[in-house]
């Protein structure tokens, strides 16, 4: 099988270097301290012989362990901070609000910790993106056609010069060229396996891909130039859908997602798409097994194009092509998350 529990020694390696691929999958029991932790636990590691190994919860108590309390097994996977989410929560209530880090002291934080807290978590500190939510409002008058200074100041900015590079670091346009045009929504979706960008109208999903993926500038100007539109912050029903059935398939209730898609490639590559969301669940094919699928035998690097074209993740599930020795292949978002994502898949199919 393809993900049988490795031996030993390739597991306390992953505990020495916190592997995140196994993180609610494999668990630790430390006998020294009797206490199991997740692989992926920032405390001082156990020496080997003090190591016991374990694919459930369940089986950690049955050995005697209790949970730890630094790197807490029993919490949701990827499950974010309070502090975190406390203060996204009050980005949202009140998005046009400039905050500055004696904002943040004043509510009882320390600015440095925030700063580490959402890099950890967004990739972004919680300045930037009250920065970036500002902008996003400037956008949303633009696009109904308020003229520049009117979206400026509405976003909060003080300077011309400060509004315009904003909205380039966000769009590569300059304010004049979005008056009245249709904005596409982005937002943040938070996932056990990190921090998700999705893009909508409100219709259907255009995009979803880590936030942390180094393609993913390119795919959001790819995206602008093939939608001849621009992308603001904010939410539809479409990006509220999407959120549910990822916590939905996060959770294990949901295999198969139901949020429609605006798919943008060729006929052929829409076509692998279709072969891809056809591999049920739990299962994996080859590039090669693809290509007979989509009727194209000899297009196996044509697949493997159209596989790597995908803006969709998860939803179009290229995380379930490997290579055809059976091994684990190239994955946008990085294969300790292709690896995750199929050990989770199997786990809830009952296939391991």
């Amino acid at each position: 099988m393809l993900f049988d529990l490795p031996d030993h020694d390739t597991l306390y390696r992953a505990l020495l270097d916190r592997d995140p691929a196994y993180d609610g999958h494999v668990f630790v029991g430390v006998t020294s301290t009797g206490v199991f932790c997740r692989l992926t636990c920032p405390a001082r590691k156990p020496l080997l012989e003090n190591t016991r190994f374990y694919d459930s919860i369940a089986g950690c108590f049955e050995a005697g362990f209790r949970p730890c309390l630094r790197c807490r097994p029993l919490d949701p996977v990827g499950q974010r901070e309070p502090m975190v989410s406390a203060l996204l929560k009050r980005l949202e209530d009140d998005p046009e609000r400039i905050w500055s880090e004696d904002d943040l002291t004043a509510l009882g934080y320390d600015p440095s910790t925030v700063r580490r807290s959402f890099k950890r978590h967004l990739g972004l500190t919680f300045l930037d993106m009250a920065r970036l939510r500002r902008a996003g409002q400037g956008m949303d008058k633009l696009a109904g056609g308020a003229t520049v200074i009117e979206a400026q100041q509405s976003a909060g900015y003080a300077s011309g010069s400060g509004f315009r590079e904003a909205i380039v670091r966000l769009l590569g346009d300059v304010p004049v060229a979005l008056r009245g045009r249709e904005l596409l929504r982005a937002d943040w979706i938070e996932s056990p396996i990190g921090t998700m960008l999705t893009v909508a109208d409100s219709h259907a999903l255009h995009l979803l891909e880590f936030f942390d993926r180094t393609a993913l500038p390119t795919e959001l100007k790819k995206l602008r130039e093939s939608t001849r539109s621009s992308i603001g912050f904010g939410r539809t029903p479409v990006i509220d859908r999407i959120e549910r059935d990822l916590r939905d398939y996060f959770a294990g209730t949901r295999l198969v997602f139901e949020t429609p898609l605006a798919l943008h490639g060729s006929v052929f590559t829409k076509a692998v798409w279709d072969e891809l969301i056809a591999i049920p669940p739990g299962t994996t094919r080859s590039y090669s097994e693809i290509a007979a699928s989509a009727g194209r035998h000899t297009a196996v690097r044509a697949v493997a194009r159209a596989n790597g074209a995908n803006q969709l993740a998860i939803v179009i599930p290229c995380h379930r092509v490997i290579g055809a020795d059976g091994s684990l292949t190239g994955y946008g978002g990085g294969l300790w998350r292709k690896e995750w994502l199929l050990r989770h898949e199997r786990k809830v199919m009952g296939l391991r």
